[in-house]
């Protein structure tokens, strides 16, 4: 949507530098996070993602190396249940994260 209007509003300087900060960790600017802010919207900030990526790719490294076995003709059967239950736990929470922030849209 395109932002054609300013509006301005006086507020005491430890709560600027509040909203600042929250904005800055939910990596969104200013005006981004008070207007998701006052619409009701929920500001959802993930911490530590960067380990969820990395478990993903440690899978998906596994998973290719199964594929290239199986593809040499070094095996036949792989036991993948483990890796399904992982997935499916991980897109779980991811998907409940993602709902999180449309509840009040």
């Amino acid at each position: 949507m395109k932002k054609d209007t300013t509006f301005s509003v006086r507020i005491a300087s430890s709560d600027l530098d509040t909203i600042r900060k929250k904005a800055k960790q939910a990596h969104l600017s200013q005006s981004d996070y008070v207007t998701r802010c006052c619409l009701g919207r929920q500001v959802v900030v993930i911490e530590d993602l960067k380990e969820v990526a990395k478990q993903l790719r440690a899978i998906g490294g596994n998973l290719n190396q199964l594929i290239m076995l199986a593809n040499m003709g070094r095996i036949s059967v792989a036991n993948l249940d483990g890796m399904t239950q992982e997935l499916a736990e991980i897109s779980a929470t991811l998907r409940e994260i993602q709902e999180r922030g449309r509840w009040r849209r």
